[in-house]
């Protein structure tokens, strides 16, 4: 009699050997076999963090090797739960490890639909990668799904109810998507090693060690509220720090432009693009299906953007050119009115000088909140911490943290106004002695890196 295929165990554990978790540990027939899937190992091809890696050189890391860590923090909290706080002991308060396989494979695909350099490419082409992942793992024309279906036939819809957090058990969902999740937790770690900024690291393992089950989803153990702190700082100055960095900012308003130029340029003559880009070119139509979505990666969009440097379009192939030898717009903070006379006005010096500035400048803000807490006056709301006491009560990390509650509910803003650096660098400045009051007037406006409303 044959083993069901939810069942079946690796007659010896799978280990891939990973900078961050050491080892991560493969069990699973099923999760080896979505590790090998066409959807999976695309990831391989995706960049963590897109642009980053023009200012962190170190940043190469993949959109896999994330994936495989967070289903091993996943999987190393199930094993704790069973272990220690299991159903059969607690009761609904516990962990079913019936809902193991479940979660590991939500873990592991939780990133599937992502595209290349994903936030620009969402932005520009108007996809959502959310919602492509609960595609990919519903849709029969996946291996993914073929995997899934194997388990039974409502698997599929049982894994993409965790991804869209309508999954009936909230202790599933949380383990994959709230404010202290694996997923967060491995990207932290993860993009802190390959940047090479310590302050992004914090104290895992007594993290796992504090984690605890209950009815209604996941707590902390009172005595490990300092290492949950250490956590928040930590993802607070990787915002700060890596994530909002302005040039990979100046990078991804560079791939915004030309991507953005790109499909005008389509739209004029888009019997040049079936020859040069034809995978983009259902993309710039706006009508793409699943299998044309997983055609492309960094690799293609990088090699048609060195086809681009080639074309005649002036813009169109200067900006791939700064896109691939990394030369980024440079930027000053302003805060007020986007529309500011004095943007107006800049914008109207670079195009004296020459630049179009619907593509040579740009207004990029920044956001995040690093903690909140729940507001019932609010139609949509963070899963809060809650720190669980001796004697099994919760409460609202904030309210007993006086580090936490200095972050919560303060969104952090950071809003830029980029241009072409040859505004401000003399080095770069063509027909200087043409433009040099120009280049004079636009300088006097950029004091401390920042705009100044009156330049006396």
């Amino acid at each position: 009699m044959s083993i069901p295929y939810k069942y079946q165990i690796l007659p010896i554990e799978k280990v891939f050997r990973d900078p961050v978790h050491n080892y991560i540990h493969v069990q699973h027939q099923v999760i080896l076999d979505l590790i090998n899937s066409a959807e999976v190992q695309r990831l391989r091809r995706i960049k963590q963090l897109g642009t980053s890696s023009f200012t962190f050189h170190g940043a190469e890391h993949s959109r896999f090797a994330h994936s495989l860590g967070v289903y091993e923090i996943t999987r190393r909290i199930c094993d704790i739960f069973q272990r220690n706080y299991s159903s059969e002991h607690l009761g609904d308060e516990g962990w079913n490890d019936n809902e193991r396989l479940v979660t590991l494979c939500a873990a592991l695909l939780h990133d599937v639909g992502h595209g290349p350099y994903s936030h620009t490419f969402e932005h520009i082409f108007n996809t959502d990668h959310e919602a492509i992942t609960v595609q990919i793992i519903t849709s029969p024309e996946t291996e993914v799904f073929q995997i899934l279906n194997r388990v039974s036939a409502d698997f599929p819809d049982k894994v993409a109810s965790v991804i869209t957090k309508e999954y009936p058990n909230p202790q599933v969902v949380q383990m994959i998507s709230s404010q202290i999740d694996a997923d967060r937790m491995d990207y932290l770690l993860r993009d802190a090693y390959f940047t090479g900024t310590e302050y992004g690291t914090f104290d895992l393992t007594r993290i796992l060690r504090v984690i605890r089950p209950y009815k209604d989803g996941l707590a902390f153990a009172m005595n490990g509220m300092h290492a949950v702190e250490d956590y928040i700082v930590s993802r607070y100055q990787m915002y700060v720090q890596v994530y909002f960095h302005p040039v990979s900012r100046g990078m991804e308003v560079i791939l915004d432009h030309l991507l953005h130029r790109a499909k005008e340029l389509y739209e004029q003559q888009p019997e040049d693009y079936q020859l040069h880009s034809q995978l983009l070119v259902p993309f710039f139509k706006g009508n793409f299906s699943l299998q044309e979505y997983l055609k492309l990666d960094d690799g293609v969009l990088n090699t048609y953007f060195t086809q681009w440097t080639s074309l005649p379009d002036p813009i169109l192939n200067d900006l791939a050119n700064r896109f691939l030898i990394r030369r980024p717009l440079k930027s000053a903070t302003f805060s007020g009115d986007r529309d500011s006379v004095t943007i107006r006005h800049l914008q109207a010096l670079i195009e004296k000088v020459g630049y179009n500035p619907k593509y040579y400048t740009a207004i990029n803000s920044s956001y995040d909140l690093p903690y909140d807490f729940y507001r019932p006056e609010k139609n949509s709301h963070r899963t809060q911490i809650e720190i669980m006491q001796k004697d099994g009560t919760l409460i609202e990390l904030s309210k007993i943290s006086h580090l936490v509650a200095a972050l919560a509910g303060q969104t952090q803003i950071d809003e830029r106004f980029y241009f072409p650096k040859e505004m401000v660098d003399p080095k770069r400045q063509q027909h200087y002695d043409l433009f040099d009051d120009t280049y004079r007037e636009f300088a006097a406006y950029i004091h401390n890196g920042a705009l100044v409303e009156d330049k006396n």
